[in-house]
């Protein structure tokens, strides 16, 4: 049986603002990525959101940004592997720790934004990423894009991968997303989402932007919690993959 792993980008509020859909999105993921007060998010918030899902009994990861709040951590910055590092380092130790309060263990690390895309197409900074996460935990899986210096690093410091598909986002011919900012870099249709999705599980292929079809590993899809429909598309999206028999499950259920 095929099975894959549902994660969405949560606790991402701050202080009197509110991001997403949590309390409704938990419920229906297996694995939840809680930032950790740079691009997003704040100790309350964190705390919230550590509540929330080990209630629902849901897997939590960090998701380690840029320390960008103002633009929501999706703007490059220069920084250099050090600093990405300590970055890195810092967030998880904040989210891990919070966790430990609660009775809870982190299961994987998924960098945010610009900070993952950046990490996607350098295997220095990645490196840093991963080296920042085995010195916390060894025991920790590495979310990163499918096909990625972020999936090599983390194999090469010895840790775990999980390599991460999006249903909602569009791909180069060279498996990285296509920018935001081009036409076309959003799937705008559900049911084309949804199909690509099942075609990345079943057959570990995408249709690029370009039409031409691209080899891809789906070991867990993103499904993002702060859109008008992420509700019904994630409703949808279960739907759809337990018609095709395909089982959703936590990371460290299929990531041996």
């Amino acid at each position: 049986m095929y099975q894959i792993d549902l994660n969405s980008d949560l606790g991402e509020s701050f202080g009197r603002y509110t991001i997403g859909m949590d309390d409704k999105i938990i419920p229906l993921i297996s694995s939840a990525n809680i930032a950790c007060g740079f691009h997003a998010s704040d100790p309350v918030v964190m705390t919230q959101a550590i509540e929330q899902t080990k209630k629902a009994g849901i897997k939590i990861g960090a998701h380690p940004g840029l320390p960008d709040l103002m633009g929501f951590g999706r703007r490059n910055m220069a920084i250099s592997p050090e600093e990405a590092k300590a970055y890195t380092l810092y967030q998880i130790s904040a989210l891990g720790g919070m966790c430990k309060a609660h009775g809870i263990k982190l299961q994987h690390v998924k960098p945010h934004g610009a900070l993952y895309n950046m990490a996607a197409k350098d295997y220095e900074l990645s490196k840093a990423i991963c080296e920042a996460i085995y010195s916390y935990d060894s025991e920790l899986i590495v979310m990163g894009l499918s096909g990625s210096e972020t999936i090599r690093a983390a194999k090469d410091c010895g840790l775990k991968t999980a390599s991460e598909v999006f249903a909602d986002r569009a791909y180069e011919e060279d498996g990285t997303l296509v920018n935001r900012r081009k036409q076309g870099a959003m799937i705008e249709d559900e049911e084309e989402a949804i199909a690509r999705v099942i075609r990345m599980v079943k057959e570990g292929k995408v249709t690029s932007i370009t039409g031409k079809d691209i080899e891809i590993q789906a070991d867990s899809v993103c499904v993002h919690g702060d859109g008008q429909k992420a509700l019904l598309f994630v409703e949808k999206i279960r739907k759809a993959l337990a018609e095709n028999e395909i089982e959703i499950c936590p990371l460290e259920q299929k990531i041996k």
